[in-house]
């Protein structure tokens, strides 16, 4: 009675392997992670968890955005011009996005040269 109940759960297992489907976290243009908790079951094309960041700030004000979801491809990619940044981080297990994409931030120094250059361009003659 044993050998035939766990024969008929190991093939149940294996053919419950392919049944499962990604889920990501989901949401759209955000301030922070704090306010994506929404779970997106992917589709079958679907085989990544996408965080895309984008940031940007001048001065005292500053601003950022970040969405999540299912994506069937990863289109990895980071990009920081000091005074805008844009990240998309893929990952491609169960609710594995939860974190935004980090290792990009707005860069204060290269801002300040960039406005330093832009006024000596526009003065540098008059001075």
């Amino acid at each position: 009675m044993k050998a035939p109940l766990a024969i008929l759960l190991l093939t149940s297992c294996l053919c419950l392997d392919g049944v499962y489907s990604l889920v990501c976290w989901s949401c759209d243009g955000v301030e922070s992670n704090w306010g994506c908790w929404r779970m997106q079951v992917c589709s079958d094309e679907d085989n990544y968890c996408a965080t895309t960041y984008t940031g940007a700030g001048i001065g005292g004000y500053s601003s950022q955005s970040i969405s999540k979801g299912c994506v069937p491809v990863c289109p990895e990619v980071g990009v920081n011009i000091g005074i805008a940044a844009m990240s998309i981080h893929c990952c491609s297990s169960f609710l594995c996005n939860i974190s935004g994409a980090n290792s990009i931030r707005i860069n204060h120094l290269l801002l300040a040269l960039a406005i330093l250059a832009s006024f000596f361009y526009l003065f540098g003659p008059r001075l």
